[in-house]
């Protein structure tokens, strides 16, 4: 992209300063300044202020408005949240900040804003974040990226069109563990790495239950519709909110999608891999009787094993990575002592080379196995960037790039990474579902059928009823 010459503004043309002063606005009623007064469309100069508009303001997303407002040089403009019960703590800590319930009209009035950060329900990410890009804000998107693997082709292809900033939520892709880890890795303390096992306890919310049923009335505080979103419209049930909705296929990505981006970072960002060529599963089977299996099509299994098969890029071969989540586990290695734990407790991965293995997770120090070649081996000088304040640094990180502009720095989990890292991902869930679909057969498939990806046209090439999961339809108006 050609860099614009910056001209000086004349005497008649207002400064930022000059202009507040002369509208009278006191800060407590604070006005955001046109971008034209700046300078034009996506300039924001370096030494001024960051605009920040941010849609889902509760839980994450309430953590998520605080590490953005603790960076230097910016200020939260604009609030959405379709829930005043959970927009009423960053509402209270911003109070001069509009606040809206529809992201639309937050985008299209509030004109002066920079950049936008979207931690709503992993359903909602794609339409909100496409909204921004196509106006040329700046984005941070909480993880995952988004619900479906066609929507992370979209964004991170828009993301380079429009060239803006861009980060998904995956916060500890800036802490030091996964830098530490690549630099073992790329010192070849393990060899070439041939597998790769990962896994979590979670869910720690309901899954492989029924669709929830019954008549409840709306919260007052809450816009249901708005909520549904691009969704398929259903009667509201307090069973989804205000967490819950990670469980169930309309609205979240279960499992693997919540804390799939945390613990598959460090095999997808140090290892030779982008998209996976084939993917194959098991899942938990419901029972509603004796020898009659449950129906439960909305509701993410209780837990799952996922096979992921890559090739690599340098064409040496195949890296194969297995998920396991609900409490699943891969066996101990020989390696591990008896007492020693595997991974942090409850999620972790270990890496499995030519020469040796490594253990570790995304919140704890790495280790090479047997824990004794920890002494034995000279362990490689840390060459590998850090990031001040590691996960907190993730915010900072993001605001940073978006005052300097689009291609200035390098980012831990920008959409051109964030996008093909995600399609990984959600494929994992798209043979989850696959092996889960009901009809007159029963499952989708027998057994653990092998599902072959092709990535360039986004599509399983042996069974067309997966492709069903590649995208989802929208709700009108809603559009990509």
């Amino acid at each position: 992209m050609p860099v614009k010459k910056i001209i000086s503004p004349t005497a008649e043309q207002l400064s930022r300063r000059e202009f507040i002063r002369k509208a009278g606005m006191a800060a407590a009623a604070f006005t955001i300044v046109p971008r034209f007064v700046l300078g034009g469309r996506n300039f924001t100069p370096p030494s001024d202020t960051l605009y920040v508009a941010c849609i889902g303001i509760g839980g994450k997303g309430e953590s998520d408005v605080k590490g953005i407002s603790d960076c230097p040089k910016v200020k939260i403009a604009a609030l959405c949240d379709v829930d005043d019960r959970m927009a009423k703590k960053s509402r209270n800590t911003f109070p001069s900040a509009p606040f809206y319930k529809d992201f639309r009209q937050m985008l299209d009035k509030e004109k002066g804003i920079d950049a936008v950060s979207v931690s709503t329900p992993d359903h909602t990410h794609a339409v909100a974040t496409m909204a921004a890009i196509t106006r040329g804000k700046h984005v941070y998107v909480q993880k995952p990226l988004t619900h479906t693997i066609h929507e992370s082709r979209m964004l991170a292809e828009a993301a380079k069109k429009y060239q803006v900033v861009t980060q998904m939520g995956n916060q500890f892709a800036s802490a030091d563990y996964v830098r530490t880890t690549q630099e073992w890795v790329d010192a070849g303390l393990i060899g070439d790495v041939t597998r790769v096992y990962a896994w979590t306890n979670r869910p720690v919310w309901p899954q492989g239950i029924p669709t929830p049923t019954g008549k409840y009335d709306i919260p007052t505080e809450l816009d249901w519709d708005l909520w549904l979103g691009p969704a398929k419209s259903i009667d509201y049930n307090p069973a989804y909110l205000p967490f819950n909705w990670r469980g169930w296929w309309p609205f979240g990505t279960g499992a693997l999608g919540d804390m799939g981006c945390h613990i598959l970072d460090a095999p997808f960002r140090i290892l030779p891999i982008d998209f996976p060529t084939e993917v194959e599963c098991s899942s938990t089977t419901a029972w509603e009787g004796f020898f009659k299996e449950a129906n439960y099509v909305d509701s993410c299994p209780a837990s799952s094993i996922i096979h992921l098969k890559f090739p690599r890029k340098d064409g040496k071969g195949i890296i194969k990575i297995t998920w396991m989540d609900g409490g699943l586990l891969p066996d101990r290695p020989e390696e591990l002592l008896p007492d020693e734990t595997m991974g942090d407790g409850g999620n972790g991965y270990i890496f499995e080379g030519t020469k040796g293995k490594l253990m570790g997770n995304y919140a704890i120090p790495p280790t090479l196995l047997p824990s004794s070649r920890m002494k034995e081996v000279t362990l490689p000088p840390a060459t590998i960037t850090r990031i001040a304040g590691q996960e907190n640094g993730h915010y900072r990180q993001w605001t940073e790039a978006c005052m300097l502009g689009y291609g200035k720095s390098t980012l831990s989990s920008s959409f051109d990474y964030a996008g093909p890292f995600t399609e990984a991902v959600i494929m994992g869930n798209l043979a989850i579902r696959s092996y889960g679909m009901r009809g007159p057969g029963g499952r989708g498939y027998p057994g653990r059928k092998k599902l072959l990806w092709d990535a360039k046209n986004m599509k399983i090439t042996n069974f067309d009823e997966a492709n069903a999961f590649v995208k989802t339809e929208y709700r009108a108006p809603y559009t990509l």
